[in-house]
């Protein structure tokens, strides 16, 4: 019997084609292709890298195209997801280096989605009942613009109804919050109101983080929502036909009067933006409730109250490089303490321009009705925010 016969006894599961050229080289390459197969596909199965798959695919002359997802998925409002990056890489001869291109400029593009910052002029807890009043229809029709087109995975709200201290701001850590009834005089039903919501420990210490990165001192305290929050919220996402659905956690202001400190707080917190997280700054364009017992029901806005409206509109459509100083000018104009006895309800907006950071100002709408204005701005494109992708 031939040694050629007697290895093909040996090795009857080969094909006799095979079999009859094999040679020790070539039982031995065999030997390192299956291995470095295995290896293969332990690796495809393991990683989820695009270019490790798409190196892969090139080494064995694979030309498929794979649609990878990368990052969490989106999760709703009890879940707090990411943004979702969808990368498609196709492999195949010559075509690495257009896939690792291709997704680096993916990520780029990522990067510069942002989410618009909303200034919102809330009103008094009655704006809730005067369903035919035109700033609950412009709220409301804000709310679903904000569900609808920007889709944030969480909302962080900045009101003139929270001061901290005088150099330490304060974000609400607690999951489970309970409103806060800051007004008085109204009807008993005012204090039985229920606005359905949920925080976030991850987003708030997201804020935590990034003001202390700031070197602005703060601190996570447990607290309800005031009615700058809620009030206008039942508004622009009535719970039940337009729920926002997404965590809410409520940031403090200073306890000061100071608008380049509260822009600057503004710029702390701006990074947000950029993990699908929208930014709600509340208080009123003009609020002088002193005058609003001379004015109730005229629907005529007051001089200073037209004056005060269109000189905000000037400071924050303003250049972003400009906006700063121009909006800390308004403080000192001659009708500024008319318009605003207090700033609490002005000091929000610098908040929002500051993290609005290159992103023009735009007024979505106003309407001047004795001592008060209901403007209503938006910083930032739809076309940029995240949920665009």
């Amino acid at each position: 019997m031939s040694s050629e016969t007697s290895h093909q006894r040996q090795n009857h599961s080969l094909p006799a084609a095979n079999s009859s050229t094999q040679t020790p080289s070539t039982r031995k390459l065999a030997v390192v292709s299956l291995v470095t197969l295995t290896a293969a596909v332990l690796i495809a199965l393991f990683s989820r890298d695009t270019v490790n798959l798409s190196g892969i695919r090139r080494l064995f002359g694979s030309s498929r195209a794979t649609r990878v997802v990368t990052g969490p998925f989106p999760a709703s409002a009890s879940v707090p997801g990411s943004v979702t990056t969808a990368t498609v890489a196709t492999a195949g001869a010559g075509a690495g280096t257009g896939s690792i291109s291709s997704e680096k400029q993916s990520q780029s593009s990522l990067k510069k989605m942002k989410t618009p910052v909303y200034f919102l002029s809330h009103g008094g807890p009655n704006i809730m009942y005067d369903i035919e009043h035109p700033a609950y229809r412009k709220l409301t029709e804000i709310g679903r613009e904000i569900t609808t087109k920007v889709k944030p995975r969480a909302v962080v709200v900045f009101s003139a109804h929270w001061q901290g201290g005088h150099d330490t701001i304060y974000v609400n850590t607690a999951e489970m919050t309970d409103l806060i009834y800051d007004f008085y005089g109204f009807p008993d039903h005012y204090y039985k109101e229920e606005y359905p919501n949920v925080g976030s420990k991850e987003v708030a210490h997201k804020v935590l983080d990034m003001l202390h990165e700031a070197h602005i001192p703060a601190e996570g305290v447990k607290r309800g929502l005031d009615h700058g929050v809620w009030a206008s919220f039942k508004c622009a996402f009535e719970p039940d036909t337009n729920p926002l659905n997404v965590p809410i956690v409520q940031v403090s202001l200073f306890d000061t009067e100071d608008p380049i400190q509260h822009y600057r707080l503004g710029q702390a917190v701006s990074r947000l933006r950029e993990e699908n997280i929208l930014i709600i700054v509340s208080g009123m364009a003009v609020h002088n409730l002193r005058d609003l017992q001379f004015s109730f029901g005229n629907p005529h806005p007051l001089p200073y109250t037209a004056s005060f409206d269109e000189a905000l509109k000037q400071a924050v459509t303003s250049a972003p490089a400009d906006r700063m100083q121009a909006m800390a000018a308004l403080f000192k104009r001659p009708d500024a303490r008319q318009a605003h006895p207090s700033f609490d309800h002005l000091l929000p907006i610098h908040i929002g321009a500051g993290a609005a950071g290159e992103d023009l100002g735009k007024r979505l709408w106003t309407l001047g009705e004795g001592s008060m204005s209901w403007a209503q701005y938006r910083f930032g494109d739809l076309a940029n925010a995240s949920s665009s992708l």
